[in-house]
């Protein structure tokens, strides 16, 4: 089966999301010894569509915020900063015990100081992500989109918010917009869930036509055996995922793009970054090239939005992996995490290694 995009259409890309906000220590230092720091708005899904976005490709969020709150505010003004539509629900907070955006707290590392991440999402309001908050008719049916970005971070959230990725899924499938699937398991969601959560997403990837995850969201998610994570040598293991892919492949059919960074930590600041995608049984691969890294966090998604800018664009397979891989070093020399790519020539001078001045 071979992609094929809606031509009449309002949006190129749509993420669901939940929305926070992620501090970060100055100067790349540890949280517990810091005293200045840096906020930005952030999620998963929407650090994808910033690659569409910021390259001028038309994307729209659909989220919940928290009535009257500043953080709502200056979520929904970085958004407009990053060319997003948006619409979401005003969920009214309840008192100082009731819904907030969740926040991150994100120590970088540096050298062989490793990154360490804190989630703190008591009372988030993006678990009450409901489907019958949106008018998912009109948005596919009328305004139209090419391709939903799902994520598994949104499907686990909650039975209300894993609902609504299915409704969105279902919508999305009706009306021929493509869905992508990222997988992205977190142990923690799927605690006391983890039947539910298994018919749920493998509903959802039975839907999709791109299906991305590394070797432990393809296993735990949709228990397809595969590699073990941590090798020491991922290039040695590139045969090993390849049949993990085609193992999901045979589960899941209908699915045309399969997709799989591949990630070697040398230290915090230098990695070896490759990539495998797998389309209409061919295949291309990124044998790891050494990167130098600012902060890792969202490189994963810039890979993730570097390819469905690619297919957006209908470019060949070929391409697809390239501009992916260099989307994601690229995200990673930000200090916020998510790419904000200038033009297309950005992206590729990384792919071809090119680091010289551009006057």
């Amino acid at each position: 089966m071979s992609l094929k995009l809606k031509k009449d259409y309002t949006y190129s890309l749509l993420v669901a999301t939940s929305m926070g906000v992620r501090i970060t220590p100055a100067n790349a230092q540890p949280v517990h010894s810091s005293r200045l720091f840096e906020m930005q708005a952030t999620s998963a899904e929407t650090n994808v569509a910033s690659i569409s976005s910021y390259l001028g490709l038309p994307v729209k969020v659909l989220t919940t915020f928290v009535k009257d709150s500043p953080i709502a505010k200056f979520i929904k003004a970085d958004l407009k900063n990053r060319f997003m539509d948006f619409e979401g629900v005003e969920v009214l907070q309840g008192g100082p015990w009731g819904y907030r955006h969740q926040f991150n707290i994100a120590d970088s590392g540096y050298g062989l100081r490793g990154p360490r991440v804190q989630n703190d999402r008591a009372g988030e309001v993006g678990r009450t992500l409901n489907a019958k908050d949106f008018d998912l008719e009109r948005i596919f049916g009328k305004e139209g989109v090419q391709i939903v970005h799902l994520s598994g971070l949104i499907a686990a959230l909650s039975p209300d918010t894993s609902n609504f990725c299915l409704e969105i899924a279902r919508y999305a499938k009706k009306y021929g917009s493509l869905i992508s699937f990222d997988l992205n398991y977190r142990a923690t969601f799927w605690k006391g869930r983890e039947a539910e959560l298994k018919t749920a997403f493998a509903e959802i990837a039975s839907l999709a036509d791109i299906l991305i995850g590394n070797e432990e969201d393809f296993q735990l998610c949709l228990g397809i055996e595969g590699p073990k994570a941590g090798g020491e040598n991922i290039e040695a293991t590139i045969d090993a995922f390849k049949g993990m892919i085609t193992n999901v492949k045979n589960a899941y059919p209908k699915v045309s793009v399969f997709a799989n960074t591949l990630r070697e930590v040398l230290n915090v600041n230098e990695h070896l970054w490759g990539a495998i995608v797998y389309e209409n049984e061919r295949w291309y691969t990124v044998t790891p090239r050494k990167i130098a890294v600012m902060d890792r966090i969202g490189g994963g998604d810039g890979f993730v939005g570097g390819l469905l800018y690619a297919i957006l664009k209908e470019w060949e397979p070929e391409k697809w992996i390239q501009f992916a891989w260099a989307s994601g070093a690229l995200a990673t020399t930000f200090l916020t995490d998510y790419a904000q790519p200038s033009d297309e020539e950005m992206v590729w001078s990384v792919w071809q290694g090119n680091a010289r001045v551009k006057r």
